[in-house]
């Protein structure tokens, strides 16, 4: 058995963190008056680790650790997490991995030890590998059929070209069905390591109980690694993606025309990130915002139309999203240029930046109501900066952000050149309407 852990550093009140064996992170927060504890094994791993035959296989894992271990079949782990009414999952994503449970705090000893299992202790038997292989191809194929979700990965990809953050995370037809048993083996064990490791929790729970029972789970993981320290948060690698063209096009025999236009964004460790999130969400977070209300509620061109950001380690993206008829692609292209052109030129109204504050303000707190968001912010915080900010820090943060500093970085950002992809029934990019054209 590995050594027990080192006393626990106190971030903010409830928050506390420990250095386990074998470089495994543990941060946990006691939240009272809760019955219930959320706990994720997070894995600094994702497809932007991905090379070559390996596209897909962090995503391809999630669906084979969870069919069996040495200790368990898929249906017992899917009976015991049932039993107890408990949830258990797992996502993955460009930088990271996580499998989490969701149970009473009765129950939190059988969560650990389940995560710990399927993450560490998988079977990834030939015939899983080749029953989840269509399983996961039948999953690319709904990708494909949904056309919000497909224009994402065509954004990216245009945006993005050949660096790894351009790369889908499902994989592609063709890498899955290449993959091999081996691939998946050898991924799965020089890349989802202890020192990798970050251990969330939050909810009904005492922090030196949930050390020992995690310290225990993944002892004999830690044992291969017992000497090795934690892998630090994630840095720009000094290459800047670049951007494949301004306009990407997949004909779809869809009802609606989907359309993403956007912009490059520093990556999450440049300064900046409360004034971008202030600009996105005056931009296109809510019913109030600018594109919401110019391109729906003034004009009625679409159902669906929001902005949104997203920050890795060497870049980001801010973007626009809307759906619409294909005969109103143009008029909402040409709306949704002239607001961003708009907002560089001109910056937001001091009223649009206190409104914008205040939903995010609004937004953090009540996100942090349920066990499973505070865990989630806690695996995060600490994969890709190695610290916690408390909530009164973060909102201290989104408080200090004013209309001339929002100004400047939307004229730093919007003036870009704009990407843009759509999905929908056009035959070539030459059907498409001008404002999407003159790119």
């Amino acid at each position: 058995m590995s050594a027990p852990a080192a006393d626990p550093d106190t971030v903010d009140g409830a928050v506390r963190r420990s250095d386990l064996p074998g470089g495994v992170r543990l941060v946990t927060e006691a939240v009272p008056g809760v019955r219930s504890v959320a706990i994720g094994i997070w894995i600094g791993i994702g497809s932007v680790d991905e090379v070559g035959e390996r596209a897909g296989a962090a995503h391809f894992l999630e669906h084979l650790l969870f069919k069996g271990t040495r200790r368990r079949s898929a249906a017992g782990i899917a009976e015991e997490m049932d039993a107890v009414g408990g949830e258990l999952n797992a996502f993955t994503a460009k930088e990271h991995t996580c499998y989490y449970a969701h149970v009473l705090d009765t129950d939190v000893a059988l969560a650990v030890d389940l995560l710990a299992d399927v993450v560490t202790d998988a079977e990834l038997a030939h015939t899983d590998v080749e029953l989840e292989r269509g399983v996961v191809l039948e999953e690319i194929s709904m990708r494909d059929d949904d056309p919000e979700d497909l224009l994402g990965d065509l954004f990216d990809q245009t945006l993005f070209g050949e660096h790894p953050l351009g790369r889908p995370v499902i994989g592609t037809e063709e890498s899955i069905r290449a993959m091999s048993r081996d691939t998946l083996h050898d991924f799965w064990r020089g890349e989802y390591t202890t020192p990798r490791m970050v251990v969330a929790a939050a909810g009904n729970l005492e922090h030196s109980s949930v050390a020992e029972l995690v310290a225990v789970a993944l002892s004999a993981a830690a044992d291969r690694h017992r000497d090795t320290a934690a892998v630090p948060p994630r840095t720009a690698t000094g290459v800047r993606p670049a951007r494949t063209g301004n306009l990407s096009l997949q004909p779809d025999d869809s009802e609606q025309a989907h359309v993403m236009l956007g912009v490059p964004t520093p990556g999450r460790h440049a300064p900046g990130r409360p004034a971008l999130a202030v600009l996105n969400t005056a931009l296109g977070g809510g019913l109030s915002s600018r594109l919401f209300q110019q391109v729906r509620e003034q004009r009625g061109l679409a159902y669906q139309v929001y902005s949104s950001t997203v920050r890795y380690a060497d870049a980001g993206a801010l973007s626009v999203y809307a759906g619409c008829a294909p005969e109103r692609l143009g008029e909402v292209a040409a709306v949704v240029r002239d607001v961003l052109a708009g907002v560089a030129a001109e910056g937001l109204h001091e009223a649009e930046v206190t409104r914008a504050r205040g939903a995010l303000r609004g937004g953090l707190v009540l996100g942090c109501e349920d066990t499973a968001s505070r865990m989630n912010r806690l695996g995060r915080a600490e994969l890709d900066h190695g610290r916690q900010r408390s909530l009164a820090q973060s909102l201290a943060r989104i408080d200090a952000v004013t209309p001339a500093e929002v100004a400047a970085l939307a004229a730093e950002l919007l003036d870009q050149p704009l990407t843009a992809a759509v999905v929908g029934p056009y035959e070539d990019a030459s059907d498409l309407p001008a404002p999407l054209r003159d790119l």
